[in-house]
């Protein structure tokens, strides 16, 4: 059996493809794209995307960590940990119809949150694929930019939500 060094890349059935970064007398340490840091028996089932050669490395394991969380937040449309604001935390959204026959609609504020922060990452990665596109000209990516300015204008009525003014959408300025 030939033992993977940090930074060797595998696919794991269970976990999707990652990348070893730590290896012990028993397990490796692998980051996977879908589910994070697991341990996984030396001997466990997976597939060798590419193998590194087990050697003395000098990278720490909080570099090789850091790598990755910027790879996946680069190329990931996983949300990033977002907070909302302490005084909607265990509250709730009510929808009242106007049609008084019809029965109120409660949703749980935090699960209403994070479908807005999904929708606030999701733009933000259509951006920078717009941005980095090899096939859009110039006046193309400005174009799509300034709707993308206007759809993060439109929802900045949910700003209230946030703990942090850092994490608000942010429209076009006022000139």
């Amino acid at each position: 059996m030939q033992l993977l060094g940090i930074g060797s890349r595998i696919i794991h059935s269970d976990y999707g493809k990652g990348v070893v970064t730590n290896v012990t007398s028993k397990h490796y340490w692998v980051t996977f794209m879908d589910s994070g840091l697991e341990t996984i028996d030396l001997n466990a089932e997976f597939e060798v995307i590419e193998a590194v050669e087990d050697e003395v490395d000098t990278i720490s394991f909080s570099e090789v960590e850091q790598s990755l969380i910027g790879i996946l937040k680069r190329w990931s449309d996983a949300s990033s940990i977002t907070p909302i604001a302490d005084k909607w935390k265990g509250g709730s959204l009510v929808l009242k119809p106007g049609d008084a026959k019809l029965s109120d609609k409660e949703i749980p504020i935090d699960t209403f949150f994070h479908k807005i922060v999904m929708v606030r990452d999701r733009i933000r990665v259509m951006e920078q694929k717009i941005n980095s596109s090899n096939h859009l000209d110039d006046q193309e990516k400005v174009d799509l930019q300034q709707y993308i300015t206007r759809i993060y204008g439109s929802l900045t009525t949910f700003n209230v939500l946030f703990k942090s003014p850092s994490d608000n959408f942010v429209g076009e300025k006022s000139k």
